[in-house]
């Protein structure tokens, strides 16, 4: 996508906020302003989902009124725009997208917002999958007649990865860097491991577990070696690089074992003293979701190997890498896959193989 100066300048201003802080709502207050001049919009609105009950959201407004969120339940069950963007995550929709402009205005969700006074007359919203148990959705609305256009469907596209970012650090570290010092919470942070580099290599923290796990994954590593292996400095130099745009699964680097996983997050943590540190996420996981046999038999070889990528959960873009594949390859093997095996999406493919595991 080819972005004007003043695209460029807006999204330069956006995305220092989006990793300003760690505690989602200061972050949407100092995003709000440049969120308005890229992507007018009477109001916008972030929900994340509870983990513990997937269908409850918490709910961040970014002027929006406070009805919309008090009526939000009685409302889910006609929310053809949730209905519509968990189908294709991480993609922006129109309204237009969803249904005819005719089927809106027939709608009961479009009816029962203009009762609450709520002239709901055009919609632009993409899901966030945030690879863990909750998601989250972030909506733009307008009260009068002008359709969001395709260009500004184009540049929510584009800040997509961000927004997921931000969204997923927030929730990852956010409430335990409000205790305290954050370098103290990573550290504290259950079931990973973590380095902490003041850019491009001097490192500030490291967890005692962290070293074991990269003796582990790297034994030509020297014992007292505290630099980081050639590969994760290279990531990380790529995802530092001016002018590098943020692509999703590009921050999550994975090297395969036989029987688990190395995953590494890289997290762009707020500035400090004038530095902005990096924090690098180690977690050893457990290998993937295992495919059903009766699938195998549904789709070609290649195919397979594509749903095992998935079930890895990989990124497109690793799967690519690690089958030999281009990225529109990928793609184009999972879109003819959904519909063999009766499947909407990456999540549904993920939720029934899960449940498939299950005994009884």
């Amino acid at each position: 996508m080819n972005l004007n100066a003043r695209e460029q300048a807006l999204i330069s201003e956006l995305t220092q906020a989006l990793s300003s802080s760690l505690d989602l709502t200061e972050v949407l207050t100092r995003a709000q302003g440049t969120i308005t001049q890229l992507l007018p919009s009477d109001y916008a609105a972030l929900c994340v989902s509870r983990p513990e009950r997937p269908g409850d959201y918490e709910w961040l407004g970014l002027g929006a009124p406070g009805v919309l969120f008090a009526h939000y339940p009685e409302l889910a069950a006609v929310d053809f725009v949730r209905e519509s963007v968990v189908k294709q995550p991480n993609v922006a929709l129109r309204d237009s997208d969803m249904l005819s402009r005719r089927e809106l205005k027939r709608s009961l969700l479009y009816l029962r917002c203009r009762e609450l006074g709520l002239p709901l007359e055009h919609v632009m919203a993409v899901l966030l999958d945030l690879r863990q148990d909750w998601h989250g959705g972030f909506t733009l609305y307008r009260e009068h007649a002008q359709p969001f256009s395709a260009r500004e469907q184009a540049l929510l596209n584009w800040l997509t990865p961000y927004l997921v970012n931000t969204v997923r650090n927030c929730r990852l570290f956010g409430s335990e860097a409000m205790r305290g010092d954050l370098l103290d919470a990573l550290f504290r942070h259950q079931g990973a491991e973590c380095v902490v580099l003041d850019p491009p290599e001097r490192e500030r923290l490291r967890t005692p577990g962290a070293t074991e796990i990269l003796k582990r994954w790297y034994p030509e590593l020297k014992v007292h070696d505290a630099q980081l292996p050639s590969d994760l400095r290279e990531h990380l130099r790529k995802l530092r690089a001016p002018g590098t745009e943020r692509k999703l699964g590009v921050d999550t680097w994975v090297r395969s074992g036989q029987q688990r996983d190395l995953k590494v997050t890289f997290v762009e943590l707020p500035e400090q003293r004038g530095i902005r540190p990096w924090a690098l996420v180690f977690q050893e996981c457990s290998r993937a979701i295992p495919m059903p046999e009766q699938w195998r038999q549904m789709i070609s070889k290649r195919e397979a190997d594509v749903v095992e990528g998935v079930l890895s959960n990989w990124a497109n873009e690793t799967i690519a890498h690690e089958l030999g594949l281009k990225l529109n390859t990928v793609k184009t093997h999972l879109r003819n896959i959904f519909p063999k095996l009766g499947m909407e999406s990456r999540t549904d493919l993920l939720y029934h193989a899960a449940w498939r595991q299950k005994p009884g």
